[in-house]
């Protein structure tokens, strides 16, 4: 089943379903796209890359 942003539609890598998890909800069933986490935090796109990479190396299960 492919997964799509809830907010705007596109198709949903799965970077984006673990962003979804990690910065809104670790429960969700329902995913966002990173653009739109970013607008909904006020942050850019680089930011939340930045801080995706940041969780990456300290060996967030997310992330791998």
């Amino acid at each position: 089943m492919t997964e799509y942003c809830v907010r705007c539609g596109k198709k949903l890598a799965r970077l984006d379903v673990a962003a979804t998890m990690k910065f809104i909800n670790r429960g969700a069933t329902e995913y966002y796209c990173l653009d739109c986490i970013a607008e909904h935090y006020g942050v850019p796109v680089s930011r939340l890359r930045e801080m995706i990479e940041y969780y990456r190396r300290q060996g967030c299960a997310l992330f791998q």
